[in-house]
């Protein structure tokens, strides 16, 4: 892989974009030498919460584009222009901006929605059979967006997410934080990453640099 899109739903994992995984899924591209280019969609996140105290503030408005973009250093593109001929691979951190913005898993399981832009981006990345990896809730996206394939992928060693995302089809496989999961048919490899509230920071990048590397030998 040369060049790789990554696409953010905003910035802070209540809310949005888990932001370690984001910045050490662009450590670990820019390590193995691979371009990268961020991506987000230019809407208003579902709702804003309060970091410290994990309540929704009601009062607050932020766009999701505008904040992802403080991930980016400003250096961020937006979702629908995003052409999967111009990239190697498609990667999404985690973050429950994913299951808030980028389709409403978090709050209608395996009967959510996925984002019409992002289920075409999806698509058009499998469809020229190019890599995905998916990080934490992320893989969601791939359960509910390629149901009739039946994709193996994991979302970590939670019980009742495991179970509800089985209702899609999907072949769920446990996983832990510093490993990754491959579908190798599909192409799709995954990552639980903070789907473990506790897991160990050097764990995690030990699990997203094998994502990373992983998707190097798929597109090779």
């Amino acid at each position: 892989m040369k060049k790789v899109a990554v696409i953010l739903s905003g910035c802070g994992y209540l809310d949005a974009s888990e932001i370690r995984e984001s910045v050490l899924t662009l450590l670990a591209l820019d390590t193995a030498n691979i371009e990268y280019q961020i991506f987000a969609p230019d809407e208003p996140l579902f709702h804003v919460i309060d970091h410290v105290s994990g309540e929704i503030n009601m009062a607050e408005r932020r766009n999701v584009l505008q904040e992802a973009a403080r991930i980016a250093r400003g250096e961020i593109s937006l979702l629908h222009k995003l052409d999967a001929n111009e990239f190697d691979g498609l990667i999404l951190p985690g973050g429950f901006g994913v299951a808030k913005n980028l389709s409403t898993f978090a709050f209608k399981g395996a009967e959510a929605r996925v984002h019409g832009t992002v289920v075409s981006i999806l698509k058009a990345f499998h469809q020229s059979k190019k890599p995905i990896g998916a990080i934490c809730i992320s893989p969601a996206l791939l359960a509910l967006t390629f149901e009739e394939l039946h994709p193996t992928i994991t979302l970590g060693c939670d019980i009742n997410i495991i179970k509800e995302i089985e209702k899609t089809g999907s072949i769920h496989h446990v996983c832990q934080t510093s490993d990754c999961v491959i579908d190798q048919q599909n192409l799709f490899v995954t990552t639980p990453a903070y789907m473990d509230d506790q897991a160990n920071l050097k764990d995690i990048y030990v699990g997203i640099t094998s994502l990373v590397d992983a998707m190097t030998a798929l597109a090779n």
